[in-house]
């Protein structure tokens, strides 16, 4: 028997709302948080839009221990520092005495350099080599930068915020991030190196060296006639995906660990599966091998069968390839049942926070099943006859279901799926 794994916090920021209450309150309805992007110029890009977050609802300078963290803190970290928050507050970590026993996986890739830093150090290179001494002695370039590059400050800063002593690991699998950072903390926890783990993602690439690579491969949607009607999944005039930010956290934690503090259950990790297409860079497999074995792997993990399943969490970006490739892997894993059960995509609202998005849509997931809501995927108008499956079109579903899987494929075939379900002794 391995040790079970619940979860008794979570939080989340995103451009729906500054916490998951609002978020969830906010999908339920049917509203989408993309418009057009005031954080930087976007004058003659094809695409101009884009989920932003309100700065008022990030975490600031008023909190004394995140302001000490500041000149190593990206945005992305401050993000995820207001969304841990929440979770934390929710679960009351600070009450468990034996810190080495509580750890961190985060999903995070750093922060893009600004282009204002990269025009401050370029004044030190005249064509063919460096003013080195010139830039030693200068404050034009603030070394801190090094800090806000790397992937793996967050959870580093994260850890030293909510004093975790335990593991502490730094995943970077693009769109997979956050939902990987959640298996491998429940795998963490199942091997008893630790009660509690703080785990999900963050991103905030919302700038333009952020921005500027996607527009170049063109996998963000360019024909739109307003921002909140342009991420599509599943719909047959869907023509790329929509680039946001945010970030979510969850508190996992051994049942028994959970249950001797009187912590409230707010549902349990049952199964993850993780994998890779080994295919190409940026095009998932067409015949949905990697996504299949993600899912299945997940419920094997968790003891199950696909009858068990009574609700899909798409990954649904809305992008060509990658409804119809999840389509098919649903067909694959479902059989006769694929049309019948409920598959909805929380970025048609949203858009795609890559490394916090499967955190974020595992929140979702579990606050849809103690509401008895599935989630819509808004904006379908037109259907696809290769995406056939029951994608609760536009308006939130009131059912109740226990059982669900959250996909996330991301970007160098990079698969993870997690089995989620409502708490059961």
């Amino acid at each position: 028997m391995k040790r079970r794994v619940v979860v008794t916090g979570s939080g989340m920021i995103t451009p729906l709302g500054r916490n998951c209450e609002e978020t969830f309150t906010n999908a339920s309805r049917g509203a989408s948080g993309i418009d057009y992007i005031t954080s930087f110029d976007t004058t003659g890009l094809p695409c101009r839009i884009g989920g932003e977050v309100k700065n008022e609802w990030l975490v600031g300078a008023s909190d004394p221990a995140a302001a000490r963290l500041d000149r190593f803190a990206s945005r992305g970290f401050r993000l995820m520092a207001t969304a841990t928050r929440e979770a934390a507050l929710q679960a009351g970590i600070e009450d468990v005495s034996d810190r080495e026993r509580v750890g961190v996986a985060l999903g995070s890739h750093g922060e893009n350099v600004p282009v204002s830093e990269m025009v401050a150090l370029l004044r030190y290179y005249d064509g063919s080599r460096w003013d080195i001494r010139g830039l030693l002695k200068s404050r034009d370039y603030s070394p801190f930068q090094l800090f806000l590059r790397k992937p793996d400050t967050a959870s580093s800063l994260l850890a030293m915020l909510f004093d975790c002593q335990g593991s502490n690991l730094s995943i970077v699998s693009a769109c997979a991030a956050g939902a990987q950072a959640i298996g491998e903390a429940c795998r963490i926890i199942q091997d008893d190196k630790a009660d509690v783990m703080i785990a999900g993602g963050c991103e905030a690439t919302l700038n333009f060296m952020g921005f500027i690579g996607f527009v170049l491969i063109k996998a963000l949607t360019e024909k739109y006639v307003t921002p909140q009607t342009a991420s599509r999944p599943f719909d047959r005039k869907r023509n790329g995906f929509v680039m946001s930010e945010g970030a979510g956290a969850v508190i996992l934690e051994e049942l028994a660990h959970a249950r001797a503090r009187g912590a409230v259950i707010l549902g349990e990790i049952l199964g993850y599966g993780s994998s890779a297409d080994a295919y190409r860079i940026t095009d998932t497999h067409p015949k949905a091998e990697g996504a299949f074995i993600a899912m299945t792997t997940a419920l094997e993990d968790a003891a199950l069968s696909p009858n068990d399943i009574e609700y899909v969490n798409a990954h649904g970006t809305s992008t060509l390839q990658n409804d119809l490739v999840e389509s098919l892997a649903v067909k694959r894993v479902f059989g006769e049942r694929a049309k019948s059960v409920p598959v909805s995509s929380n970025k048609s609202m949203l858009g795609h926070t890559i490394a916090a998005a499967g955190t974020i849509e595992c929140v979702l997931t579990l606050m849809g099943m103690e509401r008895s809501i599935i989630l819509p995927t808004i904006n379908h108008e037109f259907r696809d006859p290769k995406c056939d499956l029951d994608v609760v079109p536009n308006e939130s579903r009131r059912v109740a279901h226990s059982r669900a899987l959250s996909n996330s494929f991301g970007f160098g075939g990079q698969n993870a799926c997690l089995c989620l379900g409502s708490f059961r002794e």
